[in-house]
């Protein structure tokens, strides 16, 4: 047995009997193995499942208390249109089924549907080449009352292949398909508010020269990727981002953005929360039942390979993994506590301060060291933070995102904050969405009193010409150094127009040659209750890129308040359905969630 080593930045102890010394410990030890020195025996240790009651060591609080390397990297863009929707998905399938040594996956939503059974296919073919896979997904996200579908992934083991030393000869262990189960829903007793919003594919993140990490907002259901469960084009879907990484080729070290990611991978899969699903009974009969799961999955996948829109995406792959990638600085950022720390909401800011590695924190240390002249975020479902304060760090009284904001434009006056959200046209979460437009918006550009008027009713709001024509609202809109922009214009197809403008799903940040992508939503629940996960990077060209997406995001938007965003409001109310009762409705709705506290769920 030797002792705990440090890889990737992360104090990693599986396999060990003692785990870092600045973490708590556990009287448990890990069962007795034999320690491989061979590369493929290390991954094949270091990837295995242990229960709780056997890790001795918290893997959030390692997570939380080792500060994450940054890497030189080679980082690209895949955006929100409909051809990189779709080039998304035929990525994912083709990095799976040429993967040499590992795949890590884990998900916030997996859907038993079109592109949910084409990757587990491309899983199960995997495995039967010696490829060693583990998958995650959350409980809540990915409800199911059996998930059978993994039951039937995991026999797909009976024909593992053995996994390939460094030339590729096979070697004595068998690859193997573990999944695990975050935080399920069932255990009344568990944290069952704590989500793992993760979404996440490492590809043979421990060798440098093959890795490959992907994550952003893109969950595993046909709803992300612009097609429906028949392989027709969906122009409903989701407008999400996702950023693409991978090792310099000569990056002369193992701790590379792969092996950081892979580390990250295992503390999340420790989660004492979580639940090892046991691989199915061996009996023929048992297994009989699961032949018509397997059976789907290759079905889908064969299916979705072959889809016009996509063949062509997976034949010219070798080409985009090949060129496009931008040399960036990255640093990993996660949320690892949110799923085990207590207070979530009374000590939210002691929270976020007692994890170096938080998304928050590194964004608030990287802007009181160099305030940026220009900021630009994207979200969903973007709420303003307004809590007691309760660390000695950050003194008494209240945190407030809207007065810390104005703050630093008040003191730096060259700074401009640009932000795209939903609109009530193009936002799937009602709820969140009243939030937005009666508490987000308001607060960041309106005069108190106005504010109030706007949200009082619609006859005396949005309705009232003597408010939103008259000069104060116009310049309280117009002359702001906020600005809100949301998707959705009134030529959209919902409306008898003929445009399509999906829902808006991307999570980003920009600034100043620097930026940040993954899967946070800058929300109260990404904040307190998620793990939420993605990259820093520092890199003018991989910035300017990211730019462009958000200046086409941009034109497809109104900016809020004007008469255009007001007269779009107008035409979804008229327009009917669920869509326009509810923004009929936001203020009743915003009435409710803030008056009840639920405001900090959505």
């Amino acid at each position: 047995m030797k002792a705990a080593f440090l890889r990737g930045g992360l104090c990693f102890a599986a396999f060990l009997v003692a785990a870092c010394n600045s973490t708590p410990q556990k009287s448990a030890t890990l069962p007795a193995s034999v320690f491989h020195n061979d590369f493929t025996g290390r991954i094949y240790d270091e990837r295995t499942w242990y229960p709780p009651e056997q890790v001795p060591f918290d893997p959030g609080a390692v997570g939380e208390s080792i500060q994450v390397p940054i890497s030189d990297t080679h980082a690209k863009i895949i955006g929100p249109a409909f051809e990189d929707s779709v080039n998304s998905l035929a990525l994912k399938l083709w990095l799976v089924a040429h993967a040499r040594y590992s795949v890590d996956a884990v998900y916030y939503i997996f859907k038993r549907d079109t592109a949910g059974y084409a990757f587990l296919g491309a899983l199960c073919d995997a495995v039967k080449r010696g490829v060693d896979v583990r998958l995650m997904i959350d409980s809540a996200g990915s409800i199911h009352p059996t998930h059978s579908e993994l039951d039937a992934l995991q026999t797909c083991a009976d024909e593992a292949g053995f996994l390939l030393d460094e030339e590729g000869q096979p070697t004595a262990h068998k690859a193997r398909i573990q999944v695990v189960i975050v935080n399920p829903v069932s255990n009344i007793f568990g944290r069952v508010n704590r989500r793992s919003h993760d979404k996440l594919l490492v590809i043979d993140g421990q060798d440098p020269a093959r890795a490959v990490v992907l994550t952003g907002g893109r969950n595993l259901s046909v709803s992300y990727y612009g097609i429906n469960d028949d392989g027709t084009t969906d122009p409903t879907a989701y407008q999400d981002m996702e950023i693409l990484l991978r090792p310099p080729v000569d990056a002369g070290t193992e701790t590379t953005v792969g092996s950081v990611s892979t580390y990250y991978y295992t503390l999340l899969w420790l989660n004492p929360g979580n639940r090892f699903m046991k691989p199915p009974k061996t009996g023929a009969g048992a297994r009989g039942g699961l032949a018509k799961q397997r059976a789907q999955m290759q079905e889908r996948l064969a299916f979705v390979t072959a889809l016009p829109m996509v063949a062509p995406h997976l034949q010219a792959m070798p080409a985009f993994l090949d060129s496009g990638f931008r040399e960036a600085k990255v640093r990993l950022a996660h949320e690892l506590g949110n799923l085990t720390n207590s207070g979530a909401v009374s000590r939210a800011g002691e929270n976020i301060n007692e994890n170096i590695n938080s998304i928050q924190r590194v964004a608030k240390l990287a802007i009181e060291k160099a305030p940026p002249k220009g900021l630009k975020l994207v979200s969903p479902y973007l709420f303003l933070a307004d809590y007691k304060k309760s660390d000695e760090k950050e003194g008494t009284g209240s945190y407030d995102d809207a007065v810390e904001l104005k703050k630093l434009l008040d003191e730096y006056p060259e700074s401009v904050v640009e932000i795209i959200t939903n609109s009530a046209l193009s936002s799937d979460n009602f709820t969140a969405q009243a939030v937005i437009d009666m508490d987000t918006a308001p607060r960041l550009l309106l005069p108190p009193d106005l504010a109030a008027q706007w949200r009082e009713s619609l006859k005396k709001g949005e309705f009232n010409p003597d408010l939103v024509a008259s000069e104060r609202w116009r310049a309280a809109i117009m002359d702001s150094r906020i600005r809100i922009w949301q998707i959705g214009r009134s030529d959209a197809a919902e409306l008898g127009g003929a445009e399509s403008y999906g829902k808006l799903h991307a999570k980003f940040i920009m600034v100043d040659g620097a930026g940040f992508v993954g899967t946070h939503n800058f929300d109260y629940r990404s904040r307190v209750f998620n793990n939420e996960f993605g990259f820093y990077f520092q890199s003018d060209a991989l910035h300017r890129d990211l730019n462009a997406e958000f200046e086409r995001l941009k034109s497809r938007s109104y900016l809020w308040g004007t008469p255009e965003w007001l007269e779009l409001r107008r035409k979804t109310m008229d327009h009917g359905g669920m869509k326009g009762y509810t923004t009929r409705h936001q203020r009743g709705l915003y009435k409710i969630v803030k008056a009840t506290g639920l405001m900090w769920f959505f």
